[in-house]
């Protein structure tokens, strides 16, 4: 028994000095994931408020007098061009109609004797049967008369204009709205009401207003090089008042060359495709307007951004001896959920995304690229809960 127990006991002293050994053994520097900074084109845009507007509208009045004797439209349906939409009563413009053409007549009648009278007279006054003054009485005689025909076919004209104007038609195709007059109303051809109103909405504009200051900028960015844009009509989105994202793009028409003085803003119009009408005039709208394109931008991860007690920004860098250097950055613009920098950065550098929450400036770091990963999902490159031991295990 005293063989067995003395084994026992030094097996024992044995398996504890390798446990005290494995807690003991270095874990090696932290790890921390890391971006490479590159150089790439950077497509800059912005995000305006703007207002939808018809594309065309028309305010519907009466050309003639008269008694409106019926409407023909339904309110809020969409109509043709050239769609009766109401008719005045057109008896006295019937009578109108027959009036000129009895004196068209009348005129056309009277034609052939003045010409046979003027066609006699000049064979007489070559004989010196009659004096040359009662020739030119006859030839201005007809000629009066062939004016008066003349006269007499524009008036009709008139007159049949007037009776088809009895029936109001529509002047452009699009939704119409209410109608202000009714069945019995007095019209005229003065008025200053709209009978109705008929907007154009496929397509329909959108305008939007940005700072000239920001115009300004944007121009001289372009004039230095710094931005190019490309030779095609720039694209615009646009999300609604719910927040959704409307399904189609439109595309810029111009820019108005006139800044209001009021608001110190210029007008920028855009026009949109809506074949279902889901846009209306007067709805508030966010427009996203692509400004240009840089050509060798750098971006660099919102989430890697800190600042400093004086709010500028920093980022933490592997440097080349593989320890981590504090580096100021100068920022212009975000651009998703990137900054864009200007300053600070030089391709190659490796900015610290993940794993230096609780290191210091300086501390010896072993850097993994650093990838999105899926919520729950370990970061690539990364040790595994637990450290070594856990690995051991």
């Amino acid at each position: 028994m005293a063989p067995l127990a003395l084994a026992l006991i030094l097996s024992a002293c044995g398996g504890g000095g390798e446990s005290q050994q494995q807690q003991g053994a270095p874990q090696g520097p932290p790890q921390v994931g890391f971006v490479t900074v590159q150089q790439q084109p950077v497509t800059l845009t912005t995000e305006l408020p703007g207002r939808t507007a018809p594309y065309e509208t028309s305010d519907v009045r009466p050309q003639v007098n008269g008694l409106i004797l019926a409407r023909l439209f339904q309110e809020g349906d969409y109509v043709r061009q050239g769609q009766p939409l109401y008719r005045i009563d057109p008896a006295p413009y019937q009578a109108a109609v027959a009036s000129a053409r009895a004196a068209l007549s009348r005129a056309q009648a009277s034609i052939a004797s003045t010409r046979n009278l003027a066609r006699r007279y000049g064979e007489l006054v070559k004989i010196n049967a009659i004096s040359r003054q009662e020739y030119e009485n006859a030839v201005t005689g007809a000629q009066q008369a062939e004016a008066d025909i003349a006269a007499q076919r524009a008036a009709l004209q008139q007159a049949q204009i007037d009776l088809s104007r009895t029936t109001i038609r529509a002047p452009i195709s699009g939704r119409i709205g209410r109608s202000v007059s009714t069945t019995g109303a007095l019209v005229s051809a003065a008025q200053t009401e709209a009978l109705t109103t008929i907007q154009r909405l496929d397509p329909i504009y959108v305008d939007i207003q940005q700072s000239s200051a920001d115009l300004l900028k944007l121009r001289q960015q372009i004039m230095d090089g710094d931005l190019s844009r490309g030779t095609g009509a720039a694209r615009v989105r646009l999300k609604l008042e719910d927040g959704s994202t409307y399904p189609m793009e439109g595309t810029l028409k111009f820019t108005d060359v006139t800044v209001d003085p009021a608001t110190g803003t210029q007008a920028i119009r855009a026009v949109f495709s809506n074949p279902r009408g889901l846009l209306l005039p007067g709805m508030y709208v966010r427009a996203e307007l692509v400004e240009g394109t840089k050509a060798n931008g750098i971006l660099v991860p919102q989430r890697a951004v800190t600042r400093d007690p004086k709010g500028a920004a920093t980022v933490l860098v592997i440097g080349a001896d593989g320890k981590l250097a504090p580096r100021p950055l100068q920022t212009q613009r975000t651009v998703g959920d990137q900054w864009l920098v200007t300053g600070g950065l030089q391709p190659g550098d490796k900015v610290v995304i993940e794993g230096a929450q609780m290191l210091q400036p300086g501390t010896p770091v072993k850097g993994y690229p650093w990838k999105p990963q899926p919520e729950g999902q370990a970061p690539q490159g990364a040790a595994p809960a637990g450290g070594p031991q856990a690995q051991a295990k």
